[in-house]
């Protein structure tokens, strides 16, 4: 039961981390334009641009999730395995649990990782960005 509990607190601990990640924007150069049209305007043309990006670029958002369910779950069960064989309570056991934990982990990498904007989608914002006067110096 208390490994149960334990395993409960570190999955939920694991779900809020991504839960936590925050989605990357442009950061422009205060070059002529910018200063012309204003932070305000500035905003609505990067929302603008982003937009685009949606409709264009090809997301791998679920793949990434799927992904890293995969890879952690994989990982987790051999680490599971020879933790439980180790301490006496059996590899399948420990299998099972390493499962869950490795799974939920990479699930969670997953979800992680799927908020930061692929390349592709950056270069896309960018170009656009770059077309209506701005210069992009990065991401944050």
């Amino acid at each position: 039961m208390r490994t149960r509990r334990s395993l409960t607190l570190v999955l939920a601990g694991l779900l809020a981390l991504g839960g936590c990640a925050s989605s990357q924007s442009p950061v422009l150069y205060p070059n002529e334009k910018l200063k012309q049209a204003g932070r305000e305007q500035a905003d609505r043309e990067i929302t603008e641009c982003r937009k685009l990006a949606d409709a264009y670029v090809q997301s791998t958002a679920g793949k990434d999730v799927a992904k890293g369910a995969a890879v952690g779950g994989a990982a987790g069960a051999a680490i599971g395995a020879v933790g439980g064989a180790v301490s006496g309570r059996g590899a399948g056991t420990g299998a099972a649990v390493g499962a869950a934990t490795g799974a939920t982990a990479g699930a969670a990498h997953g979800v992680v990782k799927q908020t930061a904007p692929s390349p592709v989608y950056k270069a896309y914002v960018n170009r656009c960005l770059r077309e209506r006067g701005y210069e992009v110096i990065g991401w944050q």
